[in-house]
């Protein structure tokens, strides 16, 4: 699994963006769960959804910027 592109995040609309933010987070906290109960089998998810996560809440927050 390759990295997302910051294309796919200015690509959504700001509802899209929202939701997928709130889905990232559930997806973090999922593997956090995993990785305490030792069924973590895929680390870099890890790395992959901080990563995305870090891009969404960067998309979000240039448009927030942007209309002030």
């Amino acid at each position: 699994m390759a990295l997302p592109k910051i294309a796919d995040a200015i690509a959504l609309t700001d509802e899209e963006l929202a939701a997928e933010i709130i889905a990232v987070k559930r997806t973090l906290f999922d593997l956090r769960l995993r990785q305490a109960t030792r069924r973590l089998e895929k680390t870099h998810e890890f790395k992959h959804n901080r990563h995305k996560l870090a891009q969404l809440m960067t998309v979000e927050h240039q448009r927030k910027t942007a209309k002030v």
